[in-house]
């Protein structure tokens, strides 16, 4: 069965970077569209990023353009968030998941998306 977990994440100051992996075990990944969802304290999951399967499209919420970077190596069986010039703001739960529909579309609606990591904290020190 396959399963997604998390690793990258921990406490930055403001105007930092990190990066974010999200590696799958048991089963390969690359059929799949990948996506990065995040939760800050109080509200509701946030779309982040989404990736097609062959990494070819790519899709960022509007207000994180510039900033972040998604990718995947579909070899390594995992992707990427390349997170830069952090702001407190972006403090949250940032979880991968898999969009296991097999189509070429990428989406950021989180209801497709059928596999999920147990996410991992980001927090952005002012």
């Amino acid at each position: 069965q396959v399963q997604l977990v998390e690793s990258g994440g921990g406490l930055v100051q403001a105007g930092g970077s990190l990066r974010l992996s999200c590696a799958a075990s048991g089963r390969t990944l690359s059929n799949y569209a990948m996506g990065w969802f995040r939760q800050a304290p109080g509200k509701g999951p946030e779309f982040v990023a989404a990736i097609s399967s062959s990494g070819g499209i790519t899709d960022y919420a509007d207000s994180l353009k510039g900033r972040f970077t998604i990718s995947r190596d579909n070899a390594k069986n995992t992707v990427y968030l390349q997170m830069n010039s952090l702001k407190p703001e972006d403090t949250g739960i940032y979880c991968c998941a898999a969009d296991r529909r097999g189509w070429l579309e990428i989406t950021r609606d989180p209801s497709v998306y059928d596999l999920w990591g147990q996410g991992i904290q980001v927090t952005v020190s002012s």
